[in-house]
């Protein structure tokens, strides 16, 4: 009897690391997110959303702010729609700007909120209207590749005259 009152301990133990090594994971990879504070959504209009994914954060001076929602493709307008659910308890102007930014070099990618200067508050359902779009990596390097090619070979010093 008190080897299974034993083995019963140790199933138990085993099964909360188990259950708190999954909750590791999942908030680790903002699938989860347990917050009970109220919040309001506004909608975000980008040509380009680069990798931005679902669950990325929204940060206001680096504190997040809020989550992205949803991503859906407005063919009406050919660009990304993005959804935005932002704490109650952060309020930003009407005429605030969104950035979608990189945590690193190579890092995952999060949304920007620069606050504007009117006095009236976002709410609900509002869309916010200034934009800037992701920055891709491969974009660049192609720019900077065109604009070098298109300068032409360089002359080396032995060609150079005297």
């Amino acid at each position: 009897m008190e080897q299974s009152k034993n083995d019963v301990w140790v199933g138990l133990f085993v099964l909360l690391g188990g259950a708190s090594l999954l909750f590791l994971a999942l908030q680790s990879a903002n699938l989860l997110s347990l917050n009970f504070d109220s919040t309001y959504k506004v909608v975000a209009k980008f040509d380009n959303i680069g990798g931005l994914k679902p669950r990325a954060a929204v940060k206001g001076a680096g504190v997040v702010v809020g989550r992205v929602e949803s991503i859906t493709f407005d063919d009406k307008t050919y660009q990304a729609k993005v959804t935005l659910e932002m704490q109650s308890r952060y309020q930003f102007p009407k005429d605030s700007s969104l950035k979608i930014l990189t945590a690193g070099l190579l890092g995952e990618q999060y949304i920007g909120v620069e606050a504007g200067a009117e006095a009236q508050n976002l709410a609900a359902g509002d869309t916010i209207s200034q934009t800037q779009s992701a920055v891709v990596l491969e974009n660049l390097i192609s720019q900077f590749l065109y604009s070098k090619a298109a300068d032409g070979p360089e002359k080396t010093n032995s060609e150079a005259p005297k």
